[in-house]
This record gives structure tokens, C-alpha cells and sequence, in this order.
């Protein structure tokens, strides 16, 4: 438009067909078009600007979605090394003590092992299911160490819709088994279940295992912090242990 105005102005001017006392002079008329060429191109060059901006944030958030996977992933695959062979060795006792205890072991242990691989890709999963899995892994406990460590779980209110980190209560339960020697006194454990929270209470042995010590409870933390804005909360009293973990509802998080 600037180009083809101009020509027109420039015939126009030599040929004297124009009354030119109508017009602007010829310096007058270069910067009128110039700021109109400008007008023009100026909104156009906007949003091309304002599309390559969104286009950028966009492939921004999904690099960080995806390094918040893997970090998740990552965490999700720190189980206990030793967690097969303990088992094994605890069966391979059993079979000649308890023929039927061994039997309900092995199916035990083949339901964990088979929550594990299906949801060795999950973020969360259903408290309902969490629980079930932990009703299991408890069995293997309480078996393995015989009256060393008890457990209760109390569940208050419908607890369908709910749902924890995956893998959080085995989380939970490995820690208590691994900072607390059992020694002449039973370790007694309340898993407790509220509208928002799940707690795990549990007392304290004289004698404290700090191998690993901390490691399965800063994973848990670095989950929460990836997966939404609730803190796990911890007490460290002289006799009991306890830990709080938000329950998550999905209709809160969307």
C-alpha cells in the first residue's frame, strides 16, 4: 500500500494533473506514509510475537512436566534392594514350620508384587487401594518378626475418591521397621485414617537403626512437593514417631 501510494503521488506531482494546494508537501506525504505503513504492520508483527511467546511457554511447561515424571519415577523406584531376599528367606523357614503359613505368604507376596508392577507407573492411587496393599505388606511384617512389630489401621468416614502418593504407606511402613530394633518391648503402630489426612503413630524403641535413616521420608516429601502444594507433617517425640500425610482429592487439585 505504502508503494503503490507513493507512485501515485509522485505521477501525479510531475504531471501536474493534481491541484497540489490541496495535498501535503512531498516530505510531509513520505512521513504520513510511513507512519501509516507502520499502523499496518505493527498489529500483524503483534500477534506474531504474542503466538511465538505462548508457543515458547507452552514447550516450556511440557519440559518441565516431564522432568517432574522422571524425578517422580525416579522416587518411585527406590524401593528397598533387600526387600526380595528378606521375603525369601522368611519363606524358605516357613515351609518347614508352617506348610499353610508359607501358602498364605506366598500369595501375599505375589498380590504386592503384582501392585507393584501395576503401578510402577502411577502418580497417585486410590487410598482404598493403598490400604489393601498395606493390609498385605503388614502380613509379611508381622510374620517375618513375629510379636516384634503390631499393627492397627482405623478408618474414619468414606474413604472412596481419596487418594495418596503411590507406594506412600509402604513408604511409612518400611520406616518404621527400619529406625526401630525391636527389643524387649513390642513396636505398636496406629495407622489412622481422617477426612484430610492419613497418620501413622508409632513408638519408639530404645534402640534406633539409623541405617538408611531418613532417606524413604525425604522421597516422600520431594513427592509431595511435585505433585501438589500440601506438606507432610512430622513429630519426633521422645516415646512416639509420628507422621501425617495429606490425603489428596482430585476435585481439589483440577
Amino acid at each position: 500500500m505504502f508503494f503503490f501510494s507513493g507512485i501515485d503521488y509522485i505521477i501525479g506531482y510531475w504531471s501536474g494533473n493534481n491541484d497540489w494546494s490541496k495535498f501535503p508537501k512531498p516530505v510531509d506525504f513520505f512521513f504520513k506514509m510511513i507512519d501509516r505503513a507502520t499502523y499496518s504492520t505493527a498489529f500483524p508483527f503483534a500477534l506474531l510475537l504474542t503466538k511465538k511467546f505462548y508457543e515458547g511457554q507452552s514447550q516450556i511447561l511440557k519440559i518441565e512436566k516431564q522432568q517432574k515424571e522422571n524425578e517422580l519415577k525416579l522416587l518411585r523406584s527406590q524401593i528397598d534392594p533387600h526387600f526380595l531376599f528378606n521375603n525369601l528367606n522368611t519363606l524358605d523357614s516357613l515351609i518347614d514350620s508352617d506348610s499353610e503359613k508359607a501358602k498364605e505368604y506366598i500369595n501375599r507376596l505375589s498380590l504386592i508384587y503384582r501392585y507393584l508392577i501395576q503401578t510402577k507407573d502411577a502418580e497417585v492411587m486410590e487410598l482404598r487401594s493403598e490400604i489393601q496393599f498395606a493390609e498385605n505388606y503388614i502380613f509379611l511384617i508381622e510374620t517375618r518378626f513375629g510379636n516384634d512389630y503390631k499393627f492397627t489401621i482405623e478408618k474414619e468416614g468414606d474413604i472412596t475418591d481419596k487418594f495418596i502418593p503411590t507406594g506412600a504407606l509402604q513408604a511409612l511402613l518400611e520406616n518404621v521397621v527400619k529406625h526401630n530394633k525391636a527389643s524387649n518391648k513390642v513396636i505398636k503402630t496406629q495407622i489412622k485414617v481422617t477426612n484430610d489426612w492419613l497418620t501413622v503413630n508409632n513408638t519408639k524403641s530404645n534402640t534406633l537403626n539409623k541405617e538408611s535413616l531418613g532417606t524413604g521420608l525425604q522421597n516422600l516429601q520431594t513427592r509431595y512437593e511435585l505433585l501438589s502444594d500440601k506438606k507432610v507433617d512430622i513429630k519426633n517425640a521422645n516415646s512416639r514417631f509420628v507422621i501425617s500425610i495429606p490425603i489428596i482429592k482430585l476435585s481439589e487439585e483440577n
